[in-house]
């Protein structure tokens, strides 16, 4: 797996509200929610939009369940 940041942890590192960032990215607050938890099925135009607002690449994001993520790391013991 070649990622390192869940949707919310680029938000946090950008140093963005959940408000703020669903401001930039034009989608409601509850959306955004729901794109940091899973992350799968967000639309490309969100997609494009992330290392604009975010200032990372987006190749490093990962992009589904977020709990997957958490799980993955935590088997490589990353985390």
């Amino acid at each position: 797996m070649k990622f390192g940041l869940t949707l919310e942890a680029a938000r946090t590192n950008a140093g963005y509200t959940l408000k703020e960032a669903a401001v930039k990215f034009g989608v409601h607050p509850q959306t955004l929610s729901s794109y940091e938890r899973d992350s799968s099925n967000v639309p490309f135009s969100f997609i494009e939009k992330v290392h604009v607002v975010y200032k990372v690449p987006k190749e490093i994001i990962f992009f589904g369940n977020k709990y997957e993520f958490i799980r993955t790391m935590r088997e490589k013991d990353i985390i």
